[in-house]
């Protein structure tokens, strides 16, 4: 009797999760047939979702859930599950390199990845590989050992150190002679394959890139020379016709190996990825002698960035900056026995743009020496045809090809050196104006209100950005510091955008009439404008912290479209300014017309047109610029953004200071404000006041000389803070000219 709760529980589990004998439905191949809560059908197995009779995907959960693996590891989707890894500078707490989530394994700093990248630590660290696998016979084994140690996440160093051991591998291969067993070259180059791709899959790149320029460019020249030649040298040993495709995540390879006998039958080329390469041998007009010929095509899918400017970073001449690579890196190689039984005439590819096609792009190659050391070079090389998506490209020659493209669009060397000197000197300008703008609208009680104190913290946010940018935009070389750097700036940027936003929505407010609780809106405007920037600062750095600080600048990377982190609420931003700017200079204009019909359309008109331009620079509308540079990336947007942007605190201050009456009343009553201040604020304020009393002075002495009137623009146009008359809001402001903004 006490087994019968066990026995009906047991059952019960049976029949809610079993596979029913009685089951007859057809189910998808990667489903089963169950009863489940009574019913039957077809249900996905666990890592599949769909309805489980004619769909069952595999079920991505590495971009489905968050952090499926846990801190400072990597998730790897494969079919139906997906497994972790450490990231580099971290080891799985169990020892394994590989293990699966929810086990109790979690990833713990790796004190070894401390090792300083020095030559002597990286001279070291490759004896020890070399060691390591120095006891094993074959070839094989030695790759075997290899790819099993590159499987999860590696140091900068380990990455030289099994290059390295790679290529030493390799020679021994080259050394031994080549072997009658197919089934050994199938493995080997597979393996061969695998191993490469450890090396180069995605999650290595940012492994490479913190590499010094010139052990980064070395190591990984011979890694794809070490690949290509070895999987040549085993090609070799295929004694009959044969295809062989082995592809990785991040690298395709084909071989072709025939004999003279069927040289006149076969093509060689490859499509893969998008991409299409086939070569032409010189047509021979005696016959060919006996003899074989290995062709092999390789294609790498994620490493143009290494190959791009990041291996000039330290140079600082732009010019030596301007290219990057823009589609997949392939390589062709031959070799015929005798060397003259299959001479190349040319090769032709289709490459796919793996970004938005440039105006400036060329077919190019990897030329390297034998030190290793390799530059992009286009000799040999011509474009046949482009669209927006392709290029075709033929060369008459062998090594590995690429697209390059001009990162900088159509700007050129010479206007990237002018724009650079002008965002300097602007920002230094905007810096000194910002500074006098918080102190004006910070010590003088006469013009507190809404309006300035949303100045006040717009000017600070913009003044600690554009410190942080001219301080640390450049300041690459500790990863640590660049990093921070990038986030701050990534923080005061959205929230001087926050500020922004604020400024044009209580712009709104007011032309609208709109009545609302001082105390409700200041306290929001804080949380708006400090904390929202604060969560998606957060919130960005949770879910792609190593993102933060690129090789170049100190500023976010454009990987996984990290970027948009920044750009997404700024346009977001934008819009919703640009949208109240429309609705105020309507309101502003046809009011204006309503109060004053005396004044000239034109008068009207070139009144608002002032008032607009102030808007502009106030609301942070002149980004758009920004926006329409990378559409277009021509010469003016260009420098209409550096300008506009570079000098936006300049603007700021002339249009919130120099041309508002309200702060040029009060700076020109002279001795009586002064005065009045030494009651108001401490002495050394007031006395720092005295100094810059006569800077004031000039602008607003200038400014009576070429304006008739003080004011900035004509007209009742805006309150600082509406006083509500039943019928006609905007006409009981109090007097107040868009001038004061």
């Amino acid at each position: 009797m006490k087994l019968l709760p066990f026995l009906v529980l047991i059952s019960s589990l049976l029949d809610y999760g079993c596979t029913s004998p009685s089951c007859n439905m057809t189910c998808h191949k990667d489903a089963r047939c169950e009863v489940q809560g009574g019913t039957t059908g077809c249900y996905c197995s666990q890592g599949y979702t769909g309805n489980g009779i004619t769909i069952c995907k595999d079920d991505n959960e590495c971009e489905n859930a968050t952090q499926p693996c846990g801190e400072h590891a990597n998730c790897t989707n494969t079919e139906g599950s997906y497994y972790c890894t450490c990231m580099s500078g971290f080891k799985p707490s169990n020892g394994q390199q590989i293990f699966v989530p929810n086990d109790g394994t979690s990833c713990m700093e790796n004190p070894k990845a401390k090792c300083e990248l020095f030559k002597d630590c990286i001279a070291e660290h490759i004896n020890r590989t070399l060691a390591r696998i120095s006891h094993l016979k074959t070839p094989l084994e030695k790759l075997q050992e290899i790819n099993k140690n590159t499987l999860g996440p590696l140091s900068p160093v380990e990455v030289v150190s099994y290059v390295e051991a790679l290529s030493f591998s390799s020679w021994n291969t080259m050394s031994d002679p080549v072997s009658d067993n197919e089934a050994l070259h199938n493995t080997t180059i597979n393996v061969l394959v695998n191993t490469v791709n450890n090396l180069l899959q995605k999650d290595k790149i940012t492994v490479w890139e913190a590499l010094p320029v010139d052990s980064q460019r070395r190591s990984l020249t011979k890694l794809l020379h070490t690949a290509e030649q070895a999987a040549l040298l085993v090609s070799q040993g295929f004694k009959k016709t044969a295809q062989l495709d082995a592809n990785a995540s991040d690298i395709a390879l084909k071989v072709f190996a025939f004999d003279s006998h069927h040289m006149k039958h076969i093509h060689p080329h490859v499509y893969t990825g998008g991409d299409y390469i086939k070569i032409s041998p010189k047509k021979r007009k005696e016959p060919h002698p006996n003899g074989t010929v290995a062709v092999v095509f390789l294609r790498y899918g994620n490493i143009g960035s290494l190959l791009s400017s990041p291996l000039n970073r330290s140079s600082k001449d732009p010019s030596e900056q301007r290219h990057t690579v823009s589609s997949a890196l392939i390589a062709v190689a031959i070799s015929s026995n005798p060397p003259t039984l299959y001479e190349l005439e040319k090769i032709t590819f289709t490459l796919k743009y793996a970004k938005t096609a440039d105006k400036d792009i060329k077919c190019a190659f990897w030329n390297y020496s034998d030190t290793m050391n390799g530059n992009w070079a286009t000799e040999g090389c011509e474009l046949t045809h482009s669209n927006s998506t392709h290029i075709s490209c033929k060369c008459n020659h062998l090594t590995h090809f690429a697209v390059l493209m001009s990162s900088g669009g159509s700007v050129g060397v010479t206007n990237y050196s002018i724009l650079t000197r002008i965002t300097q000197l602007g920002i230094i300008i905007s810096l000194i104006c910002l500074s006098m703008c918080i102190f004006t609208f910070w010590f003088f009680s006469e013009i507190q209100s809404t309006r300035t104190t949303i100045h006040k913290n717009l000017c600070c946010s913009l003044f600690l950005a554009e410190l942080i940018f001219l301080i640390g935009i450049n300041m690459n070389n500790n990863k640590l510091f660049c990093s921070i750097t990038a986030g701050l700036l990534h923080y005061f940027l959205l929230a001087a955008f926050a500020w922004m936003c604020i400024e044009g929505i209580h712009l709104y407010l007011i032309v609208v009439g709109v009545i609302y609780n001082k105390g409700f809106l200041h306290k929001n405007f804080y949380v708006f404008g400090y904390v929202s920037p604060a969560v998606v600062v957060g919130i960005s750095a949770a879910l792609g912290y190593k993102y933060y600080g690129t090789t170049e600048v100190c500023w976010l990377s454009t990987k996984n479209n990290f970027i948009w982190s920044f750009i997404g609420p700024a346009c977001l931003i934008i819009l919703v300014n640009l949208l109240a700017f429309g609705v105020i200079i309507y309101k502003v204009f046809r009011h204006t017309a309503m109060l004053k019909p005396e004044v000239s359309c034109y008068e009207n008109i070139r009144s608002c047109a002032r008032g607009a331009l102030a808007l502009l620079f106030l609301l942070g509308a002149t980004w758009i610029f920004g926006v329409l540079h990378v559409v277009q990336g021509s010469v003016v947007t260009a420098y209409l953004f550096t300008i506009f942007n570079a000098f936006q605190g300049m603007f700021i201050f002339i249009f919130l200071c120099v041309l508002s009456r309200k702060v040029g009343t009060l700076l020109l009553v002279g001795n009586h404000c002064l005065m009045s201040l030494h009651v108001q604020v401490p002495s050394p304020v007031a006395e720092l006041l005295l100094s810059v009393d006569f800077f004031f002075f000039f602008f607003f002495f200038f400014k009576r000389q070429f304006k008739k009137e003080s004011g900035f623009t004509t007209g009742t146009v805006l309150c600082s803070e509406p006083e509500r008359q039943p019928g006609n809001p905007l006409m009981s402001c109090t007097r107040t000219d868009l001038r004061a903004y």
